[in-house]
Protein backbone atom coordinates (compact mmCIF):
# COMPACT_ATOMS: atom_id res chain seq x y z
CA UNK A 1 0.00 0.00 0.00
CA UNK A 2 1.38 3.06 -0.89
CA UNK A 3 1.70 6.80 1.16
CA UNK A 4 -1.33 8.27 -0.57
CA UNK A 5 -3.57 4.93 0.04
CA UNK A 6 -2.43 4.96 3.76
CA UNK A 7 -5.87 5.72 6.08
CA UNK A 8 -5.81 9.45 7.13
CA UNK A 9 -4.92 9.54 10.78
CA UNK A 10 -4.80 12.09 13.74
CA UNK A 11 -1.52 11.71 15.38
CA UNK A 12 -0.18 13.68 18.75
CA UNK A 13 3.02 12.58 20.33
CA UNK A 14 3.90 12.66 24.32
CA UNK A 15 7.59 13.97 23.66
CA UNK A 16 10.58 14.46 21.44
CA UNK A 17 11.69 11.28 19.01
CA UNK A 18 9.49 9.00 20.54
CA UNK A 19 10.61 5.15 20.00
CA UNK A 20 7.12 3.36 20.64
CA UNK A 21 3.71 4.05 18.99
CA UNK A 22 0.13 3.06 19.99
CA UNK A 23 -2.47 2.78 16.82
CA UNK A 24 -5.84 3.28 18.39
CA UNK A 25 -8.82 1.89 16.53
CA UNK A 26 -12.10 4.00 16.78
CA UNK A 27 -15.81 2.42 17.31
CA UNK A 28 -18.40 2.64 14.56
CA UNK A 29 -19.55 5.76 13.62
CA UNK A 30 -17.12 7.97 14.94
CA UNK A 31 -13.55 8.95 13.98
CA UNK A 32 -9.88 9.12 14.58
CA UNK A 33 -10.22 12.04 17.17
CA UNK A 34 -12.56 10.02 19.19
CA UNK A 35 -9.44 8.79 21.59
CA UNK A 36 -7.44 11.79 21.02
CA UNK A 37 -8.33 13.45 24.67
CA UNK A 38 -7.49 10.25 26.21
CA UNK A 39 -3.50 10.13 25.94
CA UNK A 40 -2.66 12.79 28.62
CA UNK A 41 -4.95 10.70 31.10
CA UNK A 42 -2.97 8.07 30.63
CA UNK A 43 -0.38 9.22 33.14
CA UNK A 44 2.66 8.10 30.76
CA UNK A 45 6.02 8.77 32.41
CA UNK A 46 8.31 11.96 30.79
CA UNK A 47 10.93 9.67 29.48
CA UNK A 48 8.42 7.04 27.94
CA UNK A 49 7.58 9.21 24.35
CA UNK A 50 5.19 7.76 22.62
CA UNK A 51 3.55 8.45 19.11
CA UNK A 52 -0.19 8.00 19.11
CA UNK A 53 -1.82 7.50 15.79
CA UNK A 54 -5.84 7.47 16.01
CA UNK A 55 -6.93 6.27 12.16
CA UNK A 56 -10.12 7.51 10.47
CA UNK A 57 -12.15 4.17 9.29
CA UNK A 58 -13.81 4.88 5.84
CA UNK A 59 -16.91 5.59 4.88
CA UNK A 60 -19.30 2.31 3.71
CA UNK A 61 -23.20 2.05 4.77
CA UNK A 62 -23.85 -0.85 7.29
CA UNK A 63 -26.53 -3.61 6.47
CA UNK A 64 -27.90 -3.94 10.14
CA UNK A 65 -28.35 -0.11 10.28
CA UNK A 66 -30.78 0.10 6.87
CA UNK A 67 -27.94 0.73 5.30
CA UNK A 68 -26.74 4.02 6.84
CA UNK A 69 -23.35 5.28 5.58
CA UNK A 70 -20.43 6.25 8.44
CA UNK A 71 -17.42 5.67 9.29
CA UNK A 72 -16.59 1.55 10.09
CA UNK A 73 -13.87 -0.96 9.77
CA UNK A 74 -16.04 -3.85 8.51
CA UNK A 75 -19.93 -4.07 7.65
CA UNK A 76 -21.92 -5.89 10.30
CA UNK A 77 -24.70 -7.35 8.23
CA UNK A 78 -27.03 -8.80 10.80
CA UNK A 79 -27.31 -9.22 14.53
CA UNK A 80 -28.83 -12.93 16.02
CA UNK A 81 -29.17 -13.19 19.86
CA UNK A 82 -25.87 -11.03 21.00
CA UNK A 83 -23.93 -12.42 18.12
CA UNK A 84 -22.35 -9.56 15.76
CA UNK A 85 -22.50 -10.86 12.07
CA UNK A 86 -19.44 -9.26 10.39
CA UNK A 87 -18.49 -8.74 6.49
CA UNK A 88 -15.34 -10.85 6.63
CA UNK A 89 -13.95 -9.51 4.18
CA UNK A 90 -14.76 -6.68 5.12
CA UNK A 91 -12.46 -7.12 8.40
CA UNK A 92 -9.60 -8.34 6.05
CA UNK A 93 -9.25 -4.93 4.28
CA UNK A 94 -9.29 -3.56 7.71
CA UNK A 95 -6.08 -5.84 9.00
CA UNK A 96 -4.63 -4.96 5.81
CA UNK A 97 -4.69 -1.29 6.41
CA UNK A 98 -3.41 -1.69 9.81
CA UNK A 99 -0.73 -3.59 8.69
CA UNK A 100 -0.13 -0.64 6.02
CA UNK A 101 0.16 1.76 9.26
CA UNK A 102 2.39 -0.55 10.99
CA UNK A 103 4.98 -0.57 7.75
CA UNK A 104 5.18 2.96 7.77
CA UNK A 105 5.82 3.12 11.50
CA UNK A 106 8.61 0.54 10.58
CA UNK A 107 10.16 2.97 8.05
CA UNK A 108 10.13 6.11 10.38
CA UNK A 109 11.91 4.32 12.71
CA UNK A 110 10.14 2.31 15.46
CA UNK A 111 9.51 -1.72 15.18
CA UNK A 112 6.93 -3.88 15.40
CA UNK A 113 7.94 -4.83 18.59
CA UNK A 114 7.67 -1.07 20.09
CA UNK A 115 4.23 -0.87 18.83
CA UNK A 116 0.58 -1.53 20.55
CA UNK A 117 -2.17 -1.76 18.89
CA UNK A 118 -5.52 -0.68 20.66
CA UNK A 119 -8.88 -0.72 19.78
CA UNK A 120 -12.53 0.45 20.95
CA UNK A 121 -15.99 -1.64 20.10
CA UNK A 122 -15.51 -2.36 16.56
CA UNK A 123 -12.24 -1.09 16.59
CA UNK A 124 -11.02 -3.38 19.28
CA UNK A 125 -12.18 -6.19 16.91
CA UNK A 126 -9.67 -5.24 14.53
CA UNK A 127 -7.28 -4.45 17.16
CA UNK A 128 -7.85 -8.47 18.49
CA UNK A 129 -7.55 -9.35 14.51
CA UNK A 130 -4.98 -7.39 13.28
CA UNK A 131 -2.76 -8.24 16.28
CA UNK A 132 -3.43 -11.49 16.61
CA UNK A 133 -2.31 -12.66 13.16
CA UNK A 134 0.37 -9.43 12.70
CA UNK A 135 3.19 -11.70 10.84
CA UNK A 136 5.74 -10.15 13.31
CA UNK A 137 5.86 -9.67 17.11
CA UNK A 138 3.97 -6.38 18.52
CA UNK A 139 4.34 -5.09 22.15
CA UNK A 140 0.91 -5.63 23.22
CA UNK A 141 -2.92 -5.67 22.69
CA UNK A 142 -5.29 -3.43 24.15
CA UNK A 143 -9.23 -4.64 23.47
CA UNK A 144 -11.96 -2.53 24.96
CA UNK A 145 -15.78 -3.21 24.95
CA UNK A 146 -15.05 -5.46 21.73
CA UNK A 147 -15.18 -9.13 20.22
CA UNK A 148 -13.71 -11.40 17.79
CA UNK A 149 -15.64 -10.00 14.58
CA UNK A 150 -14.60 -13.28 12.58
CA UNK A 151 -13.21 -16.11 14.56
CA UNK A 152 -12.98 -18.27 11.66
CA UNK A 153 -9.96 -16.56 10.76
CA UNK A 154 -7.93 -16.87 14.11
CA UNK A 155 -8.52 -20.89 14.14
CA UNK A 156 -5.17 -21.77 12.40
CA UNK A 157 -1.72 -21.58 15.26
CA UNK A 158 0.74 -20.61 12.49
CA UNK A 159 -0.92 -17.51 11.59
CA UNK A 160 -1.10 -16.58 15.30
CA UNK A 161 2.68 -17.91 16.29
CA UNK A 162 4.58 -14.13 15.66
CA UNK A 163 1.89 -12.82 18.98
CA UNK A 164 0.87 -16.14 20.97
CA UNK A 165 2.83 -14.21 23.65
CA UNK A 166 1.53 -11.26 23.27
CA UNK A 167 0.46 -9.85 26.63
CA UNK A 168 -3.42 -8.31 25.64
CA UNK A 169 -5.22 -6.13 28.37
CA UNK A 170 -9.42 -6.59 27.94
CA UNK A 171 -11.67 -4.04 29.22
CA UNK A 172 -15.49 -3.93 29.13
CA UNK A 173 -18.41 -2.53 30.79
CA UNK A 174 -20.52 -4.77 32.54
CA UNK A 175 -23.72 -2.97 31.76
CA UNK A 176 -23.01 -2.27 28.37
CA UNK A 177 -25.95 -2.15 26.07
CA UNK A 178 -24.10 -2.36 23.03
CA UNK A 179 -21.55 -5.44 22.96
CA UNK A 180 -22.74 -7.19 26.22
CA UNK A 181 -20.32 -8.19 28.46
CA UNK A 182 -20.54 -11.67 27.50
CA UNK A 183 -18.96 -11.05 24.20
CA UNK A 184 -16.38 -9.34 25.74
CA UNK A 185 -15.78 -12.41 27.95
CA UNK A 186 -15.66 -14.78 25.23
CA UNK A 187 -13.11 -13.22 23.54
CA UNK A 188 -10.99 -13.36 26.67
CA UNK A 189 -11.34 -16.97 27.22
CA UNK A 190 -10.66 -17.50 23.77
CA UNK A 191 -7.55 -15.39 23.38
CA UNK A 192 -6.09 -17.19 26.83
CA UNK A 193 -6.74 -20.31 25.31
CA UNK A 194 -4.56 -19.39 22.15
CA UNK A 195 -2.07 -18.96 24.79
CA UNK A 196 -1.84 -15.07 24.95
CA UNK A 197 -1.14 -13.56 28.59
CA UNK A 198 -4.54 -11.63 28.74
CA UNK A 199 -5.78 -9.80 31.27
CA UNK A 200 -9.48 -9.15 32.07
CA UNK A 201 -11.24 -6.14 33.94
CA UNK A 202 -14.67 -4.17 33.89
CA UNK A 203 -16.15 -1.94 35.61
CA UNK A 204 -19.63 -0.69 36.17
CA UNK A 205 -20.14 1.34 33.00
CA UNK A 206 -22.69 1.23 29.66
CA UNK A 207 -20.45 1.28 25.88
CA UNK A 208 -17.69 3.74 27.37
CA UNK A 209 -14.32 3.91 28.89
CA UNK A 210 -13.88 5.60 32.30
CA UNK A 211 -10.80 7.33 34.12
CA UNK A 212 -9.81 4.06 36.05
CA UNK A 213 -9.54 2.13 33.22
CA UNK A 214 -7.78 5.12 31.10
CA UNK A 215 -5.00 5.11 33.91
CA UNK A 216 -4.88 1.33 33.80
CA UNK A 217 -4.49 0.59 30.03
CA UNK A 218 -1.30 3.71 30.87
CA UNK A 219 -0.12 1.73 33.40
CA UNK A 220 -0.49 -1.55 30.73
CA UNK A 221 1.68 0.75 28.06
CA UNK A 222 4.02 1.29 30.34
CA UNK A 223 5.00 -2.04 31.29
CA UNK A 224 5.28 -3.51 28.18
CA UNK A 225 7.26 -0.35 26.46
CA UNK A 226 9.69 -0.38 29.05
Amino acid sequence: MSEQELLPCVETETGANPQHAVIWLHGLGADGNDFVPVVPELGLPDNLPVRFLFPHAPYQPITCNNGYVMRAWYDIVFFEDIKRHADIAGVQASVAAIRALIARENARGIPTANIVLAGFSQGGAIAYTAGLLHPEKLAGIVALSTYLPAPELLTDAAMRRANTATPVMACHGSHDPVVPVQLGQAAHDAVRDFGNPVSWHTWPIQHSVCLPEIQLIGQYLTRVFS
